[in-house]
């Protein structure tokens, strides 16, 4: 049997930024990461395409909690002792500058997940954590002051866990058995499967829009705004990347199939939208309708619209019915989409659920069920929007965890 003082499950973002801190403030503890795959910080990797999105420039605690759909009142605390500010302080004590994009999301300067991956090992070789791969945690006992972990080749035992393994129904199963409820995952970011003659031939286009997801009745459910991005399957983008994510728990029992409203103007009205065509009735008399894009709009994107208000291509304002107009306002400010199925964004997949909040003290990040042991990450119900949120998650909750181990 192997034995150590902390025995960390799962070796990604979180597991590794608890036991890195952990080591520096207690250099004496023996730390053991145990890693189910082959390879460690694979997600990591694969994050914000290569790149590594670490955190995103949000510096009030109570502003970065806003994009938290689960998990925005309990990080609150936390984030006032270690955000975004402490994240990127973090990171260039050892050497590793990151830089702001103009939506807010933080990489490395050099624009690799690889500059993370090697801060990380190369901390870890430093304070002589111990690394163990293909090691998947089949059974967690607790024995008076200690636990016994098993895996598929191996017996350890340490006097303080922390599980920081993601969203893994197997790890979550086992903390059941100590005593967690959990709450079943659904998944939180993804994007809508739209077959649509209006879109399909706008792959690629982006625009600033607001959508609501309407329920049976045609009422309000969910709204957002923000860049919308048209794809080969649907839509994508922010705006729909945040639906999906306040969304998780009323899209899922759906199956994912239901309708939204897309004002492609924003915060327009459609009064508004009609009084300005009115207008372009008048001063825009002698111009054909289709050929010159009106709002700011992308042109193809206003093409389509004009096309599916049945506005013939030839037609000019000056001739322009005020049904014709009336068609055009509601095209543009309450265009009606059938969502028939989801896909995953990006390799980044991301759920809602896991481990009860209730059951754990944000303080410490230690379970109130079970005592000496600690969580980091997505193992908890929280999760966050696209855009670096979840991995300041992870370095919160790991900081704060190594703060008291």
């Amino acid at each position: 049997m192997k034995q150590a003082d902390v025995i960390i499950i799962g070796g990604g973002a979180a597991g590794f930024f608890t036991a890195i801190n952990a080591a520096e403030k207690n250099p004496k503890l023996k730390i053991i990461i145990l890693e189910r795959g082959k390879e460690v910080l694979t997600k990591v990797k694969v994050s914000g395409g290569g790149r590594c999105n670490v955190t995103h420039a949000e510096f009030l605690p109570k502003e970065l909690t806003q994009n938290y759909p689960r998990g925005e009142k309990e990080l609150l605390g936390p984030f006032h002792t270690f955000m975004t500010g402490d994240t990127i302080e973090w990171f260039e004590k050892r050497g590793v500058e990151l830089k702001i994009e103009e939506d807010g999301r933080m990489f490395p300067v050099s624009d690799s997940s690889q500059t993370i991956i090697n801060c990380f090992l190369f901390e870890a070789k430093k304070f002589g954590i111990d690394i163990l791969l293909n090691q998947s945690v089949k059974k967690i006992q607790k024995e008076a002051d200690h636990f016994i972990i098993n895996t598929t080749t191996d017996t350890y035992s340490a006097e303080k866990i922390v599980v920081a393994t993601g969203s893994n129904p197997k790890i979550w199963q086992l903390l059941e058995g100590l005593g967690h409820t959990i709450i079943p995952a659904v998944p939180s970011l993804f994007t809508f499967n739209i077959k649509d003659s209006r879109i399909i031939d706008l792959p690629g286009l982006s625009t600033d829009a607001s959508v609501k997801v309407l329920d049976e009745k045609g009422k309000t459910v969910l709204e957002s705004s923000g860049p919308l991005l048209i794809t080969h399957w649907g839509m994508s983008g922010p705006a729909i990347l945040k639906l999906s994510a306040w969304g998780a728990r009323v899209l899922e029992p759906l199956n994912y199939h239901f309708k939204i409203e897309v004002n492609w103007l924003n915060t327009l009205s459609e009064e508004e939208v009609l009084d300005a065509l009115k207008e372009l009735k008048l001063l825009q008399g002698k111009q054909t309708i289709y050929k010159y894009a009106q709002f700011d709009l992308p042109k193809r994107l206003w093409q389509s619209i004009i096309k599916s208000s049945g506005i013939d291509e030839r037609l000019t304002w000056a001739d322009a019915t005020r049904e014709n107009l009336q068609n055009i306002a509601n095209q543009l400010t309450g265009g009606i989409f059938e969502v028939a199925g989801k896909s995953t964004f990006k390799e980044e997949f991301v759920t809602a659920g896991g481990v009860d909040l209730k059951e754990v003290n944000f303080k410490t990040f230690e379970s109130r069920i079970c005592k000496n042991v600690y969580f980091a990450g997505e193992v908890l119900n929280i999760d966050a929007i696209t855009g670096g949120f979840n991995f300041q998650n992870a370095w919160t909750g790991g900081f704060i965890v190594a703060q008291n181990l």
